[in-house]
């Protein structure tokens, strides 16, 4: 049988598809090894964000948990030798990573071997971080976590700090005494900021007492260099921006979300001397530094509710490569019928993205298509992992 392929991560909707049995012999779905001297990099919106705070800990402390257990499954069919997951709950004593690496990713499972990442990096986020200010413009500030009220008003949308974090899992040392984040970054401090206005007035959205704290990264921007045995680190570059939704008419996500993936955009050009770290140090990268830029950026090039110019920032940029990773799953019913459409609700929204001076070996999205033994790691609402598909890319860094 032969499928077509689409590069979509992000199920919105359910596609109405039912697995078939499955075809014998290995699931086409899972990638062979890098070519010798490649990198493996990876982004998985993995799901393990939870209501309330201490959940995900809980969950992670019971090694049985079936959706966790898949998307640790989904990661040891892919192999990634570098991985960011997005939302994760962050603790401030990193226990959650270490759970997940010691009782799910270490275990084999489903036929999988188990992976194991000896260097890891995580940190706080805005998320569900108190702003002290009016930030969703309903009149009201809201301090005591765990309503949407509070979550509106927070640095980053969170029912309490530290939800819908982020973690990186590591083969390679990440070199953290060089690590830069920018989480305290003023969206007013950067220049032409897309600010939102009120419809109709014109009048600035967010009041002066907002704008003086508002950060522009929702959770955060990490600058995370991996030392994978070339003569330089390759920097991941980390972020989640925030849906480009759940906003009114003045569009402060939509415009939100182009700014955030924008901070890449001039990180990696000019100097960028307007950018500052959490620790004062201002400017971008270095010239000619290696990068992979990854994370679940919530912005498809030619669909959804997004800027309509917010990821091609990054798909345009000259010193970008876009490997267009591809799935067998993405388009739902196509993928086992090619005269049906394609799946509504289907976007591209998680990139795994690498600068022009890294080769490329191969690049895939892992979804499975539902005659693949594999479909029931992703499946169909409601999703046995996650609503996200594990996006990869194999360079070459040395």
């Amino acid at each position: 049988m032969r499928h077509r392929s689409s590069t979509a991560t992000l199920v919105l909707a359910p596609s109405g598809v039912r697995p078939v049995p499955p075809a014998p012999g290995p699931s086409p779905s899972v990638p062979p090894p890098p070519a010798e001297g490649a990198v493996r990099f990876a982004t998985f919106n993995a799901a393990l964000s939870r209501p309330t705070p201490g959940t995900l800990l809980k969950d992670l402390s019971a090694p049985g948990h079936a959706q966790i257990g898949n998307v640790a499954e989904i990661v040891q069919w892919v192999r990634p030798d570098v991985l960011l997951v997005t939302e994760f709950d962050h603790d401030p004593h990193g226990l959650g990573p270490r759970l997940f690496q010691d009782s799910y990713l270490a275990v084999g499972r489903g036929g999988a071997a188990g992976v194991d990442f000896p260097y890891v990096y995580t940190a706080p986020v805005n998320t569900g971080v108190a702003s002290g200010a009016d930030l969703d413009g309903d009149g009201r500030v809201v301090t005591t976590p765990g309503s949407a009220a509070y979550a509106g008003d927070a640095f980053g949308f969170g029912l309490f700090p530290g939800q819908y974090g982020m973690v990186v899992f590591s083969r390679y040392p990440l070199l953290t005494d060089r690590v830069r984040t920018f989480r305290e970054f003023r969206w007013a401090d950067l220049p032409g900021a897309l600010l939102p206005v009120r419809p109709g007035t014109g009048e600035p959205f967010h009041s002066p007492e907002a704008l003086a704290v508002l950060r522009l990264s929702s959770k955060s921007h990490w600058d995370v260099p991996v030392d994978v045995g070339g003569r330089r680190p390759v920097h991941l570059l980390a972020s989640h921006p925030t849906p480009p939704a759940f906003d009114g008419p003045e569009r402060r996500n939509v415009l939100r979300n182009h700014d955030e993936i924008r901070f890449w955009a001039d990180y990696v050009s000019s100097g960028a001397p307007h950018l500052y770290d959490d620790a004062g140090h201002r400017g971008g990268l270095a010239p000619g530094a290696p990068f992979v830029i990854a994370g679940d950026l919530n912005a498809d090039p030619h669909a959804g509710d997004g800027h309509p110019g917010a990821i091609r920032q990054l798909l345009g940029h000259p010193g970008i490569t876009d490997p267009r990773p591809a799935s067998l799953g993405g388009l739902g019913r196509a993928a086992v019928d090619p005269a049906a459409p394609a799946a509504t609700g289907h976007l591209r929204a998680d990139y795994v993205l690498p600068s022009a001076g890294l080769g490329v070996r191969g690049a895939g999205v892992f979804w499975p298509a539902p005659d693949d033994p594999l479909f029931r790691l992703t499946g169909d609402h409601p999703f046995p992992s996650s609503d996200h598909r594990l996006v990869w890319v194999d360079v070459v860094c040395r």
